[in-house]
């Protein structure tokens, strides 16, 4: 039995969804960012329960398949992005076809509808964050990030980054105060 949760970003999450799972009396074989394997089906009076506790820490329950699609998509592109340290060969497009089992243009066309903005742009807003992550940490150099999260060149990077933003990565540096956003709030 496999349940899908909308807004698993990160490893805290998959710890406080396992320790809601567990306080429900459900046995789970498996917590990914997305996704929960159980050992059997659970009963409604655990499945609301669960529900309940999940959405008072901000996740949900996704209980329609393209709710679970859109939700799988946004998985990826965050694995892709923050939990891979170099990058990937494979255009985006076909990575997500490849990993998902649908036609590209099925996917486009179903996030763009649902969520209001393209998966690229989805992409370039997650890439952003964590370009703002790493400036701000300071370990990387611009070019060791350009090259980590698969830009061509530095000047792409920072044109990009301007576009999004309204600032240069280095006028971002600078600033007393960073304006970052939560993976699950991009």
């Amino acid at each position: 039995m496999k349940l899908y949760i909308k807004n698993m970003v990160c490893n805290r999450c998959k710890m406080a969804v396992q320790t809601e799972l567990e306080k429900a009396g459900l046995e789970p074989l498996s917590v990914e960012l997305g996704e929960v394997a159980l050992k059997k089906s659970p009963e409604a009076q655990q499945l609301q329960a669960l529900e309940k506790s999940l959405t008072s820490l901000g996740f949900e329950l996704i209980d329609n398949q393209k709710s679970r699609l859109i939700e799988q998509i946004k998985t990826e592109i965050i694995k892709l992005v923050h939990y891979t340290d170099t990058a990937n060969p494979l255009k985006l497009s076909v990575l997500l076809a490849d990993h998902l089992n649908h036609d590209y243009s099925y996917l486009s066309n179903l996030f763009s509808s649902v969520e209001g903005t393209t998966i690229e742009k989805y992409y370039i807003a997650q890439k952003i964050e964590k370009v703002k992550e790493l400036l701000i940490y300071n370990e990387l150099s611009l070019s060791e990030i350009s090259y980590q999260l698969g830009y061509s060149s530095v000047a792409h990077l920072s044109a990009q980054f301007k576009q999004v933003t309204g600032m240069t990565p280095s006028q971002f540096k600078r600033l007393q105060k960073h304006d970052r956003k939560s993976i699950d709030a991009v």
